[in-house]
């Protein structure tokens, strides 16, 4: 029987060790196998496609968009200036035109007016409002109707900035954040807070002055940036209305952003959340829209149509926006609103750096290998950048002493129950140990 040749203590023993090196040698397929590459780590996430994207591709003239096989390509009946359409959660650019193109932005720079001061000003404060404070609104410009000697909410003079675009209400709030001048500085910072690069701030309405500028993509950057601010998000989506008159009476207002009203023969925009309109002689008709379809919010932003269709502006927008919604998924990003990464190290830092590296290694070892210390510093640059061009999403190989120690693992327990199983032998050899005596019946 197997039981005398095997005594049961020893052959317990092997069953396990057998079992254990088994066990081992099936998680061997597991700790040496390389991540299969599926198809949603094959293609690369946003965030690694805006991290890869070329900055500098959207300061080239033209139109810039890098769409896969199928999808569909821009509208070609945009005829403005410049344009940009972009995913407002993420920041991708997923399509512009001459987006840096520097141009008069007209109310539009409204946008960034908000984002800068709204902040600034605590809700509920109330104003009463003097002649100083109107003193300068421009030669016609667009006016919310504030009067001198009435007091408003602050809320009150908000609407009036984003329904009527009211240059008087832009003047009030900017005396109540500590002037104009002072409210031109803060704008500045801020768009250059924001990486907004092309904009130069001359008066925060948005009025026609010499120098004033912005670009389709900088007004986009404001817009993402405004929608991001519950207050803001609430102003320039309202509709209607009603704003502060003469002796405790109210007037209505509308929102001049005829996408979202539908006014005037345009159709409103389904799912349209603002953001805000401008016109002025210089600047011609400018607009950053927004919209919300499902879980994704796009911008549009139109500077200057030149087609002369009644209301292209805001069918030029409505376009973009189409394609934007159809195209998203199939589009890689060409650019990012997000603000730009802060510069690398100068070249001299950097020879600065590789000095202090090969005197740190004179003094250590001695001159002899001072040589090969500043051959591996001149090669580490182009190691880095080596580094830096490896896609961020392929899977490491396994480490090269992972093998060696699995086999050498397997090997000493394998030997390990050899050992037992001929010592077991060797015992059931030994005729100085009897057989186990079979039990008296």
């Amino acid at each position: 029987m197997i039981i005398r040749w095997f005594p049961r203590p020893a052959f317990a023993r092997t069953v396990a060790l057998t079992t254990g090196l088994a066990g081992l040698l099936a998680l061997v397929p597991a700790a040496l196998s390389v991540p299969t590459a599926t198809a949603s780590t094959a293609t690369a996430s946003t965030a690694d496609a805006l991290s890869r994207a070329d900055p500098s591709l959207l300061y080239r003239p033209g139109t810039h968009v890098r769409a896969t096989s199928g999808a569909p390509a821009p509208p070609k009946e945009v005829s403005a200036l410049s344009w940009v359409v972009a995913d407002a959660r993420t920041g991708a650019v997923l399509a512009a035109h001459n987006a840096h193109r520097a141009l008069a932005p007209a109310s539009t720079l409204k946008t960034l007016f908000a984002v800068t001061v709204l902040p600034r000003i605590p809700s509920g404060t109330r104003h009463s409002v003097t002649r100083a404070d109107l003193a300068e609104v421009g030669a016609g410009s667009s006016m919310v109707g504030i009067a001198a000697g009435q007091t408003y909410d602050v809320a009150d003079l908000w609407r009036g900035v984003f329904l009527s675009s009211g240059n008087d209400a832009v003047r009030v709030l900017a005396g109540m954040n500590g002037g104009w001048k002072s409210t031109i500085k803060q704008m500045q910072a801020k768009a250059k807070e924001l990486g907004a690069r092309d904009t130069r701030v001359v008066s925060p309405d948005g009025y026609d002055e010499p120098g004033q500028v912005s670009s389709a993509y900088d007004l986009a950057v404001f817009g993402r940036a405004g929608l991001k601010m519950p207050a803001f998000a609430k102003h320039c989506s309202t509709v209607e209305a009603q704003f502060p008159g003469n002796r405790g009476s109210t007037f209505g207002i509308r929102n001049t952003n005829k996408l979202l009203t539908g006014a005037d023969g345009v159709r409103r925009y389904r799912g349209l959340i603002g953001v805000k309109n401008g016109y002025t002689t210089n600047a011609g008709n400018t607009l950053v829209a927004a919209a919300r379809r499902g879980d994704r919010t796009l911008l549009a932003t139109v500077m200057n149509p030149q087609s002369g269709v009644s209301q292209a502006v805001y069918e030029e927008a409505r376009s973009l926006l189409d394609w934007g919604f159809k195209a998203a998924p199939a589009v890689t990003p060409v650019g990012s609103l997000e603000p730009p990464r802060p510069p690398s190290p100068p070249r001299q830092a950097a020879e600065e750096e590789k000095r202090g590296l090969i005197a740190r290694a004179r003094r250590a070892v001695g001159p002899e290998s001072v040589a090969a210390t500043a051959t591996e510093s001149a090669r580490a640059p182009h190691l880095a950048a080596a580094a830096r061009a490896e896609p961020p999403d392929r899977p490491s190989a396994p480490s090269g002493y992972l093998w060696p120690l699995v086999f050498i693992g397997a090997a000493c327990l394998a030997a390990l129950a050899l050992f037992v199983v001929r010592r077991s032998a060797r015992r059931r050899r030994d005729p100085a140990e009897p057989y186990p005596t079979p039990p008296v019946p």
